[in-house]
């Protein structure tokens, strides 16, 4: 996988990452649901629910940069969640990874999410991926496409057909509640349920 395929608007990246195996350790995590986040008004993808939203920020930072690097976050103040940055150098956007398929190091999921009740559970959600992968706040900004990295990501041979992704509005946000820029694989039992913030407007008032 090449930092190009990525360098491309965030509905696009966030779909080329359907079927993407992130690496981190022993565990490898096959993702089967993202959702894009553009950036502030300057840029050509205005997205007020995006964390670069409102301008680059001392957390944000390496949205802004180079396409094909981990940005985390803690949520809530207990979970990790985990970003990819997308778009060209200097215009931010990234997809977060909401959900995945555990393929390799099992154990060790296992040991990270004693409370996941089976092997679909395990990376089931953000903060569950995040946690099943062992990253932390520390892995900010790694490298991903770099193959002597800790934490790698790659492209499967051959991607989801179109055919295969379904669309939706993303989870929990308030703001641009009903854009169409979460995506996930249905075939895939790891794939996390939909549910729309209390905060948000009626459905069909947040663009």
């Amino acid at each position: 996988m090449s930092a190009e395929e990525l360098a491309v608007d965030p509905v696009t990246a966030a779909r080329r990452l359907l079927g993407a195996i992130l690496h981190s350790g022993p565990v490898a995590v096959r993702i089967v649901e993202v959702e894009a986040y553009g950036g502030d008004p300057a840029g050509p993808w205005p997205d007020p629910a995006s964390h670069s939203g409102r301008g680059r920020t001392r957390r944000n930072t390496v949205m802004f940069g180079p396409p094909g690097f981990l940005y985390v976050y803690f949520s809530y103040g207990m979970h990790t969640c985990i970003n990819v940055t997308t778009g060209p150098d200097g215009t931010a956007s990234a997809a977060l990874l909401r959900s995945g398929e555990v393929i390799a190091g099992h154990a060790t999921a296992r040991t990270r999410r004693r409370t996941a009740r089976t092997d679909n559970d395990l990376a089931r959600g953000p903060g569950n991926l995040g946690s099943a992968l062992g990253i932390t706040l520390t892995d900010y900004g790694t490298a991903l496409l770099d193959p002597a990295s800790a934490i790698r990501l790659e492209l499967p041979s051959t991607p989801p057909a179109p055919t295969e992704i379904a669309a939706g509005p993303r989870v929990g946000v308030s703001l641009a509640a009903d854009r169409p820029w979460r995506f996930w694989l249905p075939a895939s039992p790891a794939v996390s349920a939909y549910r729309r913030s209390p905060r948000a407007p009626a459905v069909g008032h947040s663009a």
